[in-house]
């Protein structure tokens, strides 16, 4: 199952992802999209920035039956008519279908544009016994040293979230099975900085280096 869930993942630029697993189709931080769009049936929106919760893109994939998973702040900024809103808060829980969604933290440490007593969020998504973390925008924060999965989507770009190198020191103290860098070709971050993640993970983690869907 890792390996198809890493073979079906697909990068829609900046932190935006589309996984379609186990009959389901799943967006990640839905942004800037384009071309054939597959409808979505949970849509993770991790904190209330225009580059990660997009209503107008958010709209684009919406159908009657999906479901929104977020945080207060950005469900207050998407209203279009979801079959169900969750909203969720750091430390909190919960199964969708046989799908379990732990809500993590996501903050900066050393930086004022993601303060931790927002409680915006990164996500942990399990599927079929394999989990996937999606860092949302953050530093390497202490609560990392609690959080496993087989698979880690981390933002890379430094200035509002973590540099290459500290995305590398947290995928060590993570320990995927595969890191995906994150956070990088839209706005700030370059793929230059995808690349120092990737080297300085050699020989320590498996690193994939998506190709962006629609760049």
């Amino acid at each position: 199952m890792l390996e198809t869930i890493v073979k079906n993942l697909e990068w829609l630029g900046h932190d935006a992802f589309c996984l379609p697993v186990v009959g389901k189709i799943l967006y990640f931080d839905p942004y800037r999209l384009a071309g054939r769009l597959k409808q979505a049936d949970i849509i993770f929106v991790s904190h209330s920035h225009s580059d990660h919760c997009s209503p107008q893109d958010v709209e684009k994939i919406t159908g009657p039956n999906t479901v929104l998973v977020t945080e207060p702040s950005s469900a207050s900024r998407l209203t279009t008519g979801f079959a169900q809103t969750i909203v969720m808060r750091p430390g909190e829980t919960i199964d969708l279908d046989g799908i379990r969604v732990e809500a993590v933290p996501a903050y900066n440490i050393d930086k004022k544009f993601h303060p931790k007593a927002n409680n915006w969020l990164g996500f942990v998504v399990t599927i079929k016994g394999v989990r996937i973390y999606h860092a949302g925008d953050t530093d390497f924060i202490p609560e990392m040293k609690e959080i496993r999965a087989d698979i880690a989507l981390l933002p890379v770009s430094g200035t509002y979230t973590m540099t290459a190198l500290e995305a590398a020191q947290a995928a060590i103290e993570i320990k995927p099975a595969v890191a995906i860098p994150m956070h990088v070709g839209r706005h700030v971050g370059a793929l230059a900085d995808a690349a120092r993640f990737e080297s300085a993970l050699v020989g320590k983690i498996r690193v994939e280096m998506l190709a962006m869907v629609n760049p």
